[in-house]
């Protein structure tokens, strides 16, 4: 396998943003993403609810056969607030990960910076 280095970032704002009582929605979700983007799961996902005021929310992580994702939420405001974070050393399709966001939560802004990190810090693209 030629070794890849592509790193996204996306910051989104959701409104229907989970709670802590949706801690299994977001394990699924996190394991269909990783099935959707071609992954192989070698830890994980694992999940905690942070109940600090001001911290309050999700994280959400997963080790991959090639790197990690990790999903940070923010539920205290409104809208809520999305951290999504996709390393891989192997190819993967940024449009998948979006999608796979934007139809499973109500997304009311999305940004991302898609990176690719092999030799330097090389912007892909950006919105």
């Amino acid at each position: 396998m030629a070794v890849d280095h592509k790193h996204l970032l996306i910051r989104a704002e959701v409104d229907n943003c989970p709670m802590r009582d949706n801690l299994g929605y977001v394990l699924d979700w996190m394991q269909s993403l990783i099935t959707k983007i071609d992954m192989k799961l070698m830890q994980g996902p694992n999940i905690s609810y942070v109940d600090q005021e001001g911290n309050r929310g999700i994280t959400c992580m997963a080790l991959i056969e090639t790197s990690h994702i990790v999903l940070h939420i923010w539920d205290e405001q409104k809208p809520g607030l999305f951290q999504l974070d996709v390393y891989s050393c192997k190819p993967f399709d940024l449009n998948i990960v979006i999608k796979h966001l934007k139809d499973s939560y109500d997304v009311t802004k999305l940004q991302y910076k898609f990176l690719d990190r092999k030799t330097d810090l090389i912007m892909i693209e950006e919105n």
